[in-house]
């Protein structure tokens, strides 16, 4: 192998690892959903996802307080400050109804992701 043909090899392996590690998390996820928090409540309550596929949850927090969402079945916390927008991956998620819930407001702030298919 000469020098050439050496420095093309260690070019493309740095653009190939590169454009590996700058893929946009979005382009990761295999459906996207979103849902908001107003009066501290979810809404919609209940999400539709397709099982074994990655999703991108967005979630806009429509309240002047901070909530976090919360889920032990999905292994996610993620707070949410007032009038902000946060990004949360699941899964990809077995057949199944996974709760979660607003840990600052448990009593009003509950949902569930169901993950329907194969």
């Amino acid at each position: 192998m000469n020098i050439h043909s050496s420095k093309s090899m260690a070019i493309a392996l740095c653009i190939s690892l590169t454009s590996y590690l700058f893929i946009s998390p979005a382009q990761a996820a295999d459906f996207e959903v979103s849902m908001v928090i107003k009066n501290h409540l979810f809404e919609p309550s209940v999400l539709n996802v397709p099982a074994n596929k990655r999703i991108k949850l967005t979630v806009q927090n429509l309240d002047n307080t901070p909530e976090e969402f919360e889920s032990h079945s999905m292994k996610r916390e993620k707070v949410i400050p007032g009038g902000a927008k946060a990004v949360i991956f699941l899964g990809p998620l077995k057949p199944g109804r996974y709760e979660f819930m607003g840990e600052f407001n448990p009593t009003t702030a509950k949902g569930v992701v169901v993950a329907e298919g194969t």
